[in-house]
């Protein structure tokens, strides 16, 4: 394990495993998905002992505190000897509610056609006239 002074907050990223590669995190970077003090930061910028970056990731959010500086990638228990997970416990469990097909008009995969109740039900929805 090699510290660093200066080290970008990709390759920063990468090396304690928030992403698979260091492409996905400086395109999390470019397009506003990590933060500093609420503000989007760039690919380029240094790390400093102390930051807190908000990150968020396929519907979870993460806000990590820097507490070691590291340039190469390595495995999981070191990885997490140099940030501090400081995320509250609300925003740490994954959003795992699914809109149900019934709204979006779609039937679920590999159900089959409607039978005719349930086509005269989606008709009705459907159809639905709004009168004033």
């Amino acid at each position: 394990m090699e510290a660093k002074e200066k080290v970008r907050i990709d390759k920063y990223l990468w090396s304690i495993r928030m992403y698979k590669t260091r492409a996905q995190a400086a395109d999390a970077c470019d397009s506003g998905k990590v933060k500093l003090n609420d503000n989007a930061i760039k690919a380029s910028r240094a790390v400093k002992l102390g930051d807190v970056y908000e990150l968020r990731n396929e519907g979870e959010k993460k806000i990590i505190k820097v507490t070691g500086i590291i340039e190469k990638r390595v495995g999981y228990p070191e990885a997490i000897k140099n940030y501090e997970d400081i995320t509250p416990e609300d925003l740490n469990r994954k959003n795992d509610f699914q809109v149900p097909s019934f709204y979006t008009g779609k039937r679920l995969s590999k159900t089959g056609r409607p039978s005719k109740e349930q086509r005269r039900n989606l008709d009705d929805i459907m159809n639905i006239d709004i009168e004033d």
